[in-house]
């Protein structure tokens, strides 16, 4: 009796899982991933995960055929040895899985670069990005303290405001730090999370593309209220926005007057503690 090619079956149904498992990830599972499409950085995210699952769906796919292949063609029969045949290692197919793997590996090295290059980045970068958005992005001060988040604004007279509201379409650079203990700002819907550390100024990126409200939290245990520092923040068009940033900068003309010059390297510290 003529023994079968285990490897062309394996093949075969491998290639028929993927082309059937594939486009229903890519096309109906991953539109819907987080965190979704509210500005620039976060689509780019949702992108770049599309890209990744279309790459180990059939990777994953592999693994699952020839699990079940060998389980179902090479399992133990009754009356049959104890022992099975000595397998050997195979120098073609340790070559191609080498090979293929490698490629895998460098493809996505340099996906990932060229796309952190593309628009800059919602992970804070540091004092000194290396990746930056084209253009002149709005630059807000994220003012992280035991426990609650405030903003500053340099371009609108320095005024701090105790809640965050962006304009639509306006790319927007996010100079994240601390007043007393590491915390972090993380805005799930603007594809953002920078850690906020005393002294440091962390820069990120976000480029809001749709109206709507925006959840924050703090993403770094900092104490007794870290799990009551969390806000919602507004995303809104060009015309409310500069209402809204003209009627703080009149609320708050009183407190500005006695706030510190604006610096990205400056330690004030809090009157008070909030609780």
């Amino acid at each position: 009796m003529r023994e079968p090619n285990h490897l062309r079956r394996i093949l075969i149904a491998w290639l028929v899982l993927s082309v059937v498992a594939t486009p229903i990830v890519v096309l109906l599972a991953a539109p819907g991933l987080p965190p979704g499409d509210m500005t620039t950085q976060a689509s780019g995210q949702v992108t770049d995960n599309t890209v990744l699952l279309a790459i180990v769906t059939p990777i994953a796919a592999l693994m699952v055929v020839f699990f079940a292949y060998a389980l179902t063609t090479f399992r133990h029969r009754a009356g049959e040895p104890e022992e099975g045949p000595a397998i050997y290692s195979d120098r073609s197919i340790t070559t191609t899985w080498l090979a293929v793997t490698t490629g895998i590996v460098l493809f996505l090295a340099v996906y990932g670069t060229a796309r952190l290059f593309d628009n800059g980045s919602g992970g804070g970068q540091g004092s000194n990005p290396i990746a930056k958005p084209s253009g002149h992005p709005m630059p807000v001060q994220v003012i992280a303290q035991q426990w609650e988040f405030t903003y500053r604004w340099p371009t609108f007279g320095g005024v701090e405001t105790p809640h965050l509201v962006l304009p639509v379409g306006q790319e927007v650079a996010l100079h994240v730090t601390s007043l007393d203990v590491i915390h972090s700002w993380w805005a799930h819907d603007l594809g953002v999370k920078a850690d906020a550390n005393p002294g440091v100024d962390n820069i990120a990126y976000a480029k809001p593309t749709d109206t709507g409200s925006f959840d924050i939290r703090c993403a770094e245990l900092c104490g007794l209220w870290h799990g009551h520092m969390f806000d919602t923040g507004q995303v809104v068009s060009h015309a409310r926005f500069t209402a809204w940033i003209h009627g703080q900068q009149r609320f708050f003309r009183p407190a500005t007057g006695n706030l510190p010059r604006y610096n990205i390297h400056y330690y004030p510290k809090p009157e008070r503690r909030a609780g």
